[in-house]
Order: structure tokens, then sequence, then C-alpha cells
């Protein structure tokens, strides 16, 4: 499901630096570093940072939701492309509830069965956000750097 003008807005995004955020390194991992590179912009993944998992500890969370508050609290405007963990997109939601994030584009696309439909369907709600999701449980973080790819080949 693709909001209305979201790969155009994902494509600006990217021309103007805007940083994307995964929620796994296999995710950066498959974002094209060099087309990244071509357009000002970065890839960047807070899972493994230890005091992200220290975060998640101290406040008996995932680091998945930990993450979230690091990306939200560092760059500001930035594009999510989330492909593994559903905790991460319910946050995210959480995020601009309270007004703490405005994401350039969601890409909501969490594969596997605990929550991972619900959660894209929070992403779905939100009216002034634009989004990229994979309805159902399928999806992953090779097709959230995919997406990304998708946008970067088209402007490079």
């Amino acid at each position: 499901v693709f909001s209305p003008h979201s790969v155009t807005l994902g494509m600006e995004a990217l021309k103007a630096g805007i940083p994307v955020i995964t929620d796994t390194n296999m995710g950066k991992a498959g974002i094209n570093k060099k087309a990244l590179e071509r357009v000002g912009s970065s890839v960047h993944c807070f899972m493994a940072d230890e005091d992200v998992a220290e975060d998640a500890k101290k406040r008996q969370t995932t680091r998945a939701h930990a993450s979230m508050d690091k990306a939200a609290g560092l760059l500001g405007d930035c594009i999510f492309a989330v492909g593994n963990a559903p905790t991460a997109l319910v946050h995210l939601y959480e995020l601009i509830q309270e007004g703490k994030i405005n994401p350039r584009l969601i890409i909501g696309v969490p594969v596997g069965f605990v929550n991972v439909t619900a959660s894209k369907e929070l992403i779905l709600s939100l009216p002034d956000v634009p989004y990229i999701v994979a309805r159902g449980r399928k999806g992953g973080s090779n097709v959230a750097a995919a997406i990304v790819n998708a946008m970067l080949y088209q402007i490079s």
C-alpha cells in the first residue's frame, strides 16, 4: 500500500540527503551505499549499539523500541525502513502521536506472525505521514532495502 506521492516524497527526501534508519543491520547492508553517497544520504542502524541494549534492558523493552528512540533523538528528519521488528513500527507510531518525530517516509514491511499485521495497520492509519506498507505477514529486511534501492536507482 502506497500513500499518495510516497515514492516521490521518498525520492525527494533522499535527494535532500535525509538519512535512512533501518531496524536491522541486514537491512542496512542491503541498501546501496554508493547510490546513497551519490545523493548525499546515509543509512544507520542502532540495534547493535551498546547504549541501545542498555536502554532496552533498563526500561524492559525491546532493542527495536530503544533504537527508534535513539533515532528520534539524534536525527530529526529521516526515512524509516523497517523490515523485521513490528515493535519498531508500533513505537514509531507512538512517537508520531506524541509529536516527537515526523518521518519523511516510513517503509513498513516487517515479516512474521506476532503483532506484524497490527503494527502495519497502525502505520496505515497515519493521515499525514507518507508510507509504503506490505499488508499482511510478508516482508523482510531485504524487502525494505529493495524499496530504498528502487527509489535510489530512479534518482541516480
